[in-house]
């Protein structure tokens, strides 16, 4: 290469920073077509473990995760493998940074706790499969559908739309409502003096219709269990059953077979708090 620009003419002083230049422009165009196979390399594999998982949608949302995942590490490697080379190329020493860090990294350190703590739960959650991303789950304190996962943290949106982002380090305990089945646990509020078996009678008819519906049957995996009154005061009574459902299912089953079995009765009725 020196000799080719020896013979061009180009001064001997300017070959350096050429050369520097050129070594610079490869290793950034060598981190980009790295990070594009690698992005590629991640698709294909998804596409075979989803073929592979077929219909099974608990398997599905496991592979988006752990792909999405898998694809910001090896991004995040090859970028700062090519930001030290390129550090490297400008002349700039990585010891002093390095021994900097170091010290700095002490003066930190406890106050960095929380964001290393972060890393480890959503490292600990991925590999556990406690959390993937359309999951529906109650994380410190907040309620909603999993939109993103990261070892940093989880990002939820709830009913009205509102977006939660949820450090990893905080969440000590996790709700998940997507996981097999569910239940929709019906709760009827009643006048204490109202025919108790009739209402029941009428929740179980309702409870074979909804079962039966075209729209439901394949929402509703199980018939109506009753359970009988669950509290009882002087003025109301709660009865309660419940059906087992696809867990995506139970807040539309519960919202129907109520609207349904208020139609059928002469009783006011009102879903209990």
């Amino acid at each position: 290469m020196q000799s080719l620009l020896v013979s061009l003419g180009v001064p001997e002083t300017v070959i350096p920073l050429i050369q520097s230049g050129l070594r610079i422009l490869f290793v950034i165009f060598a981190a980009v077509i790295l990070i594009r196979l690698s992005n590629n390399a991640i698709r294909l594999l998804k596409g075979r473990l989803r073929a592979h998982a077929q219909q099974n949608l608990e398997e599905l949302k496991r592979i988006e995760t752990l792909g999405r995942v898998i694809s910001y590490i090896a991004t995040t490697v090859i970028g700062g493998i090519a930001v030290v080379e390129v550090l490297h190329e400008f002349g700039i020493s990585l010891a002093p940074i390095l021994a900097a860090a170091g010290i700095v990294g002490v003066a930190v350190g406890f106050g960095s706790q929380s964001l290393v703590k972060d890393y480890f739960n959503g490292l600990v959650m991925l590999l556990e499969n406690q959390i993937r991303q359309g999951d529906s789950i109650e994380a410190a304190g907040k309620k909603g559908t999993v939109e993103e996962v990261t070892l940093r943290h989880i990002r939820l949106r709830d009913y009205e739309g509102s977006v939660h982002f949820i450090p990893n380090s905080v969440i000590t305990t996790v709700s998940n409502m997507s996981r097999g089945f569910a239940y929709a646990v019906i709760d009827i509020k009643v006048p204490v003096a109202s025919d108790f078996s009739h209402i029941l009678q009428v929740m179980r008819e309702i409870g074979a219709e909804l079962r039966a519906d075209q729209d439901y049957k394949d929402k509703i995996e199980g018939d109506l269990e009753i359970a009988g009154v669950e509290q009882m005061d002087h003025e109301t009574a709660v009865l309660r059953g419940r059906f087992r459902v696809k867990p995506q299912d139970k807040s539309s089953v519960r919202r129907e077979f109520t609207y349904r079995l208020k139609e059928a009765l002469d009783t006011p009725v009102q879903e209990a708090d």
